[in-house]
C-alpha cells in the first residue's frame, strides 16, 4: 500500500504534486449518509496506475475532525489526503473534502471556500461537478454514490451538458438510495451499478489494463468515408424514431462514440449491429443525441433584461386582455417554459393596467421521457441553487423532498412532443423561445426553420435565441432588439413575403443522404395564393366551434361564438356550462357527457335560443378529440345556426297546454340544476380553503423533516468515525492487555477511591480476583501476601504522589517486590495508583545461601 505525508508536513503537498503525469480524467465521487461503505469499495477497485484523479465530497459535521482521508487510505491504493488550497491535481490521487468547506476545482487545481448554509440545503457535490463540468469539459466525470436527498442532480446535468460521464450506484446496492436515484430520474446517467462495477468501467473507458481505444468516429468519418454514420442514422429514421441526417456531424459522432466506449465496440459496423437487435439501445442513442439538459433561469443576464424590458414591452404593445401565445421549442424538461411563466406572472404583477392579459405556453420536445416530466412539474431539492428563495416560495411546494411546481404556474404551460423537422409549428405567437437547439443543426436545416419562426409569430413578436445562435442572412425577417440576449422581433417582410417550407412528415427520408446537401431556397410559387385563399375560406365560411377540457373550461375558440356564448356576470368564469346562453345549457350537458362515453360524434339539432332572437335555431355537434398537445380529455363542441322558415312562429303559437306544461318544467329543472351548481362551486371553494391550510402545515412538516434529515446525515457521518474511534481503541486495550501479560508481572490498577479498575492474569494468584471484582474497594480484597499495611501504603502515595517499594513474603514461602506509583493521565491529571508484584523469591534465597556461607567456611580454621 502507497503511504502518502501528512497534510500537515511541508513536503506533503509538493510530493503530491511534484512530476505528475497528465490527468486523463478528472473524478468527483459524490456521497452522503451510507456513503463510506460505497466509497471504500470503489476506491479498492483502483490500481495505483490509471491516469485518473478522484475528488472526493461528502456531507460532512463541520464541527468535528474528519477521518474519512483515513478510512479510505486503509483499503485504497493510491494516496489518500485532504484538499488542500491551491493544490494541483495530479493523477492516481485522491483527494478527500475537509469539514466545512466547499471544494471546487479551478484551472485544474483544488480550490477551498468556508461552507455556506444555502435555505437548510447543504448542496457540496452539486458544486464539486459544476466546476469540474465547467473546468474541465469532456475530461469530467461525476460518480453519485448512496446518500439522502437529491445532492448532485444538477450537478450531473451540468457534467452531461459539457460532454462528460456520469455514473450512479445502483439504488437496490445503497443504504440510502434517495441521492443516486434523484440522479438516475435526470436521465443524464451513463451506468448503473454498484460501487465496484462503476470503478471497473471506469478504468475500463481510461484504458487501464484494457484494450486500445477505439479510433475515433469522427475522424474515421471525416478522413475519407462519407458513408461512416449512414447506416446508424437510416436505422434510426426507419425504427421511426427521428431524422438526424440535417444534425452536424460532429456533434452525432461524439456522442456516438460515447455510447461505443459504453459497450466497449471498435467501429460503426458492431454498433450497427448491436443497435439492430437492441431497441433499448436505439432509444439510448436517441437520448443521447438528443442532449436534453436545462436549468431554470438558465444564462441569468439573459432573464434579466426579459423581464426588465422586453416583457412589459411587449404588453403594453397588445391591448389588456389579449391572450398571448409563446412557444418554447426544445422545451427538455420544462424548466426553461416554467421560468418564462414565472417571469410572465410577476411582470404582469408590476404592471396592474395588464392584469386582464393572460399566458398560454407551449412547450414542446423531440423526447416523449422528457415532456412526461415536465408536465409532472416536479424537480429535486437542487434547484433551490436556480430559484431564488422568494419564487421558490411563492412558485413551488415542497414534496418529499422534492418541489412541485404550484398550479396556477403549470397550467399557464401546455406540454406536446413535436418535433421541428416534420411537425407543422404552433403559430399566432407573441413570444418564441428556441435556445441552444440550432447549434445542433446544419446551416441548411437553420435556413428552413428561421422563415417558419417569421411564419409563427405575430406582428412585432419577439424570437429568443442561445447565446451562440442568431438570425444569419435573414435580416429582412428580424431586428435585433437585444444583441447581447440574442433576443430579435419580427418584422413584416417588406415586398414579397419569405415563404415558409412548412414540415410535412410524409417528406422524411427513410433512407437519409450522408452529405449535408443545402435546401432549396424558398420560391415564389402559386401556392402563396392558393394559402391564402384557404385561409379566407377557412375563416369566413368555417363553423363556429370551441374545444372544452374535462371540466367544461374553454381552451380554444374559432370564429364569432357570440350568438352561442357569453360571460356570465361577476368574476370572469370561461367554462361552457356558465357560458352557454339560455336554452343550450341543458342539451350541451347532456351531450358532453354522451360523447366522453362513445368514440362516436353526438349530433343535438334544431336547439332554439332563449335569447329572445326571433326564429333561431343552432344544431350542436359535440365530439371527443385527442390533440398532441393536451393533457386530459379534450372535447370539440361546433354550432350551426339553421335557418327557419317563416310559418315556425305562427307554429309556435298554436303550442298545445301539454307542450307548454313540459317546458315550463324543463325550466324548472334548468334552475334546479343551476342551484345545484352554486352549491357545488361554494362546496369546492370551502374545499380548496380546507386543502390550503393543509397544504401548509405540510409545508411546515417538509421543513421540519428536511432539517431532520440534514441532522440525520450528519449523525450518520459523525456515527461512522466514532465506530473507527471505537475499533481502534478495542484495538488499543487488546495490545495493552497482551503487553502487560507478557511481562508476568502480577499489576493492579486502582482508582482514586482505591477501587479496583484492572488487573492483569498474574494478579489472581496473589489476590483472589475475577472480572465481577473490577468496581470494588482494596480493603474487601483478601490476599495471600504478609502486607496489612497496603491500604495504607496505597493512600499514602496519593496523599504524597511519592512512589513506595516494599518486599513482603507470602503465606506460600514466596517473595515479593511490592511497588505503588500514582497513575497519571496523558494530561497529568492524578486517576489512582498502580500497584505492581515482582517475585524476588530467587533472589531471596539466594541472599539466604549466602548469608550463611561465612560462618560454615570459618569454623575449620578456629
Amino acid at each position: 500500500m502507497t503511504s502518502l505525508p501528512h497534510s500537515d508536513s511541508p513536503a506533503g503537498p509538493a510530493a503530491i504534486a511534484t512530476g505528475a503525469a497528465r490527468v486523463s480524467l478528472f473524478v468527483g465521487l459524490g456521497a452522503s449518509a451510507g456513503g463510506l461503505d460505497a466509497l471504500e469499495q470503489f476506491v479498492a477497485r483502483l490500481p495505483p496506475r490509471s491516469g485518473m484523479a478522484f475528488v472526493v465530497v461528502t456531507h460532512m459535521d463541520p464541527t468535528q475532525p474528519a477521518l474519512l482521508a483515513q478510512l479510505l487510505q486503509r483499503v485504497c491504493a493510491l494516496p489518500v489526503a485532504e484538499a488542500v488550497e491551491g493544490l494541483h491535481i495530479a493523477a492516481d490521487h485522491v483527494y478527500v473534502i475537509p469539514p466545512n468547506k466547499e471544494l471546487t476545482v479551478v484551472a485544474g487545481c483544488l480550490r477551498l471556500a468556508p461552507h455556506q448554509q444555502r435555505r437548510g440545503q447543504r448542496l457540496p457535490v452539486d458544486l464539486l461537478f459544476e466546476s469540474l463540468a465547467l473546468d474541465q469539459r469532456e475530461r469530467a466525470a461525476g460518480v453519485v454514490l448512496s446518500g439522502m436527498g437529491s445532492d448532485g442532480s444538477l450537478g450531473v446535468q451540468a457534467i452531461k451538458r459539457a460532454g462528460g460521464l456520469v455514473l450512479a450506484q445502483q439504488p437496490d446496492s445503497a443504504q440510502f438510495d434517495a441521492m443516486p436515484g434523484s440522479a438516475i430520474r435526470t436521465g443524464c446517467v451513463d451506468r448503473v451499478g454498484t460501487p465496484a462495477q462503476l470503478a471497473v468501467h471506469l478504468l475500463a473507458l481510461a484504458g487501464a489494463g484494457a484494450p486500445a481505444p477505439a479510433p475515433s468516429i469522427e475522424d474515421e468519418h471525416l478522413s475519407g468515408d462519407p458513408d461512416a454514420l449512414q447506416g446508424i442514422l437510416a436505422l434510426l429514421n426507419s425504427a421511426g424514431r427521428h431524422d438526424f441526417s440535417l444534425y452536424k456531424r460532429r456533434t452525432l459522432a461524439r456522442r456516438i462514440e460515447r455510447r461505443m466506449g459504453v459497450h466497449k465496440l471498435h467501429g460503426l459496423a458492431a454498433y450497427e449491429a448491436l443497435l439492430r437487435g437492441s431497441p433499448q439501445e436505439c432509444s439510448l442513442l436517441v437520448n443521447e443525441l438528443l442532449i436534453g439538459v436545462t436549468g431554470f433561469f438558465r444564462d441569468r443576464a439573459v432573464w434579466q433584461r426579459l423581464q426588465d424590458e422586453h416583457l412589459p414591452g411587449l404588453l403594453r404593445l397588445r391591448p389588456d386582455g389579449h391572450p398571448f401565445r409563446a412557444w418554447v421549442a426544445g422545451c427538455s424538461t420544462g424548466e426553461e417554459a416554467y421560468s418564462l411563466a414565472m417571469v410572465f406572472r410577476e411582470v404582469q404583477e408590476a404592471m396592474p393596467e395588464r392584469s386582464a392579459s393572460s399566458l398560454q405556453i407551449f412547450a414542446s420536445d423531440l423526447s416523449e421521457d422528457a415532456i412526461e416530466r415536465a408536465r409532472r412539474g416536479l424537480f429535486a431539492a437542487g434547484i433551490s441553487g436556480e430559484v431564488s428563495a422568494q419564487r421558490l416560495q411563492r412558485f413551488f411546494k415542497p414534496e418529499h423532498g422534492e418541489y412541485r411546481i404550484s398550479k396556477s404556474i403549470r397550467e399557464m404551460v401546455v406540454f406536446a412532443p413535436h418535433d421541428l423537422i416534420s411537425d407543422p409549428p404552433f403559430t399566432k405567437l407573441d413570444l418564441l423561445s428556441c435556445r441552444n437547439l440550432l447549434i445542433y443543426f446544419t446551416a441548411p436545416l437553420q435556413n428552413r426553420l428561421l422563415p417558419l419562426f417569421h411564419y409563427s409569430l405575430r406582428s412585432g413578436g419577439l424570437l429568443l435565441l442561445g447565446s451562440s445562435e442568431s438570425i444569419g442572412r435573414f435580416g429582412t425577417l428580424f431586428e435585433p432588439l437585444d444583441a447581447q440576449s440574442r433576443l430579435y422581433r419580427r418584422l413584416d417582410a417588406a415586398g414579397a413575403p419569405v415563404a415558409p417550407d412548412f414540415p410535412i412528415r410524409s417528406r422524411r427520408r427513410s433512407h437519409p443522404s450522408p452529405k449535408e446537401t443545402p435546401l432549396s431556397e424558398p420560391r415564389e410559387t402559386p401556392s402563396g395564393l392558393q394559402a391564402s385563399a384557404e385561409q379566407l375560406l377557412l375563416q369566413e365560411f368555417s363553423p363556429p366551434a370551441v374545444l372544452v377540457n374535462e371540466h367544461g373550461d374553454i381552451l380554444y375558440i374559432n370564429g364569432r361564438t357570440g350568438k352561442y356564448l357569453e360571460p356570465a356576470a361577476g368574476k370572469a368564469n370561461w367554462n361552457i356550462h356558465v357560458m352557454a346562453r339560455e336554452g343550450l345549457r341543458g342539451p350541451l350537458d347532456d351531450a358532453l357527457r354522451r360523447a366522453r362515453a362513445q368514440p362516436e360524434p353526438v349530433e343535438v339539432p334544431g336547439l332554439a335560443l332563449g335569447d329572445g332572437l326571433k326564429e333561431t335555431r343552432v344544431d350542436i355537434t359535440v365530439r371527443a378529440v385527442a390533440p398532441s398537445g393536451a393533457s386530459g380529455e379534450v372535447t370539440m363542441i361546433v354550432f350551426r345556426e339553421v335557418p327557419t322558415a317563416g310559418a315556425v312562429p305562427a307554429a309556435r303559437g298554436r303550442r298545445s297546454a301539454a307542450q307548454l306544461d313540459l317546458e315550463a318544467q324543463l325550466q324548472r329543472m334548468r334552475l334546479e340544476l343551476q342551484t345545484l351548481r352554486e352549491d357545488m362551486r361554494v362546496t369546492q371553494e370551502e374545499l380548496q380553503a380546507s386543502n390550503e391550510e393543509l397544504q401548509s402545515t405540510n409545508e411546515e412538516l417538509t421543513s421540519s423533516k428536511e432539517e431532520l434529515q440534514s441532522m440525520n446525515e450528519e449523525l450518520q457521518a459523525v456515527n461512522v468515525e466514532l465506530q473507527s474511534k471505537l475499533d481502534d481503541l478495542e484495538l488499543a486495550q487488546s495490545d495493552m492487555k497482551n503487553l502487560l501479560n507478557s511481562t508476568e508481572i502480577a499489576t493492579l490498577f486502582l482508582d482514586r477511591e482505591l477501587n479496583v479498575r484492572r488487573f492483569t492474569e498474574q494478579a489472581q494468584s496473589l489476590i483472589k480476583l475475577r472480572d465481577s471484582d473490577v468496581g470494588r474497594p482494596l480493603s474487601d480484597l483478601s490476599s495471600s501476601l504478609d502486607y496489612p499495611g497496603l491500604k495504607t501504603d496505597a493512600q499514602q502515595t496519593l496523599r504524597t504522589l511519592a512512589s513506595s517499594e516494599k518486599q513482603v513474603a507470602s503465606s506460600d514461602g514466596r517473595w515479593f517486590n511490592v511497588r505503588i506509583m500514582p497513575y497519571r493521565s496523558l494530561d497529568d491529571a492524578i486517576l489512582g495508583v498502580v500497584i505492581t508484584f515482582i517475585d524476588i523469591s530467587a533472589t531471596k534465597r539466594l541472599e539466604a545461601r549466602l548469608g550463611a556461607a561465612p560462618a560454615s567456611t570459618g569454623s575449620p580454621s578456629a
